[in-house]
């Protein structure tokens, strides 16, 4: 089964073309890196899986439903570009505000997380006296949090040291190896795109092509 499927999509943004006739099939429990240089299409790429913006033309299928028919697929996670938390509340209080979204998890699925993240000794701590590993951990932490069947990750690795990126790694994988978590991310880091992808996507002449 494919955790997405797109078909033929066409997308521009004031006028200037993305990408044209794009399609790419990702299979469940599989990780998927996407490349590419800055400026050429991978955030926009997660977008569109997240249903944050609409093709111009073709279908995008996730977790077997059409986002045409939906708007936001189920069982999603994601960490899009740099996460957007407030400031004045704990790294905890933004979570349980976000969870109360769906209302899928409680209080022990949150703490899971945090702990999972290397951040439960911080949950107290307002977000504006995080570091920037310590916002990107908290962004990993609401991606994971709901259990998804499907992650997208946007350079998640950023801001973090280098215990932390094994730790993340690892991480991954078991979620994909042990969960059957279909995982698709993105990286300037090639170490962190050849350790973790089944299979590599390079972002070129608006479409993806495999390498």
């Amino acid at each position: 089964m494919n955790s997405v499927e797109i078909k033929n999509v066409d997308f521009s943004f004031k006028d200037h073309a993305v990408f044209k006739n794009l399609s790419l099939e990702v299979s469940e429990g599989s990780i998927i890196g996407i490349i590419g240089p800055n400026g050429i299409g991978k955030s926009v790429l997660f977008k569109l899986i997240a249903g944050l913006i609409l093709p111009d033309k073709g279908s995008i299928t996730v977790n077997g439903k059409d986002l045409l028919r939906i708007a936001f697929p189920d069982d999603f996670g994601a960490l899009i570009e740099e996460p957007g938390f407030i400031g004045r509340l704990s790294g905890y209080d933004n979570l349980k505000m976000l969870s109360s979204i769906q209302g899928k998890i409680g209080d022990e699925e949150i703490d899971e997380a945090l702990k999972t993240v290397g951040l439960w000794e911080n949950k107290d701590v307002s977000v504006k006296n995080y570091s920037l590993g310590m916002k990107k951990k908290l962004g990993i932490a609401q991606a994971i949090m709901e259990k998804p069947r499907l992650i997208i990750l946007d350079e998640p690795m950023n801001a973090l040291d280098d215990q932390s990126v094994q730790k993340m790694r690892v991480l991954f994988k078991k979620f994909s190896t042990e969960n059957n978590v279909t995982i698709i991310i993105a990286s300037h880091n090639m170490d962190d795109i050849n350790v973790l992808s089944d299979n590599i996507y390079k972002i070129s002449d608006f479409n993806v092509q495999r390498i």
